[in-house]
């Protein structure tokens, strides 16, 4: 006796069972670069990189994949949704501008026309900032220092591109950004400044009020007491002069200790 399959339970055959660490899907693509087949372009672009020879190294544009095998069935056809033989669902979400599948829609997927690719996380849950160039989480509209292009940059700490990375992002408060992960990290290693501008990335009032307590209570040899030194913030970039501590040099406007040694105005050039 057949037993008849209806559309969506047809659709739903296979699901979350095939993929790769990246994505689940039911489809592979063929690499229009070199023409080979892999489960995601971040499988294509692994394993590329690790070619003896640097000239073959190379990544896929997700935008020019035109063809994909069907994980059930093993058809090859040109990028759809559903699969032209079995009538799978390749990837229950699905972008026909990025040419993505993903068959675990609990990360909320959704495509951003300004971004020009996929994110995930609920598109009720971020914007597109338009000087930035990248989608934020709403949490930081009007609430954030806009940097242009801030997100088409290196990861300064692991140097990864940041702007289609699968980890998680900050947005410091000098509009420069870096992994969460990165951040987290550096800061264990008591590292609190941004590494492109020097800036502190969290509030450090706390800190600069246990350093008054400190320099309140070291006294510095007599030969320095009355040593004054030029200096620089770069928390609010003021120059200032200000009396000698080893301890630490506090900035005049912003009471920052985050400040370096610089000529006096004075000093010839």
């Amino acid at each position: 006796m057949e037993v008849s399959v209806s559309d969506s339970e047809r659709q739903d055959i296979g699901k979350l069972e095939y993929g790769c660490e990246h994505y689940k899907r039911r489809c592979k693509i063929r690499a229009p670069c070199c023409n080979k087949v892999f489960t995601c372009r971040h499988c294509h672009n692994a394993a590329m990189s690790m070619l003896d020879n640097p000239k073959e190294q190379h990544e896929i544009v997700r935008t020019e994949v035109n063809q994909v095998i069907c994980s059930v069935c093993d058809t090859e056809q040109q990028v759809t949704q559903k699969c032209i033989n079995c009538g799978v669902n390749m990837g229950e979400y699905f972008c026909g501008v990025c040419n993505f599948y993903d068959d675990d829609i609990s990360k909320g997927q959704f495509h951003c026309n300004g971004c020009g690719i996929c994110r995930v996380g609920g598109r009720e849950n971020f914007f597109h900032c338009q000087k930035c160039g990248s989608c934020y989480s709403t949490g930081l509209i009007d609430n954030h220092f806009c940097l242009e292009n801030s997100m088409q940059n290196n990861c300064p700490v692991c140097y990864e591109y940041l702007f289609d990375s699968l980890k998680k992002t900050s947005v410091m408060k000098c509009g420069h950004t870096m992994h969460m992960d990165c951040l987290d990290e550096m800061t264990k290693h008591n590292k609190y400044c941004c590494p492109m501008c020097s800036k502190s990335v969290l509030d450090m009032s706390s800190v600069w009020q246990r350093m008054d307590e400190e320099i309140e209570a070291t006294v510095m040899p007599e030969e320095y007491r009355d040593k004054k030194i030029w200096i620089l913030c770069n928390d609010c970039n003021t120059q200032s002069e200000v009396r000698f501590h080893i301890i630490g040099l506090k900035c005049t406007q912003c009471n920052s200790y985050n400040t370096r040694k610089v000529a006096s105005p004075e000093s010839p050039q």
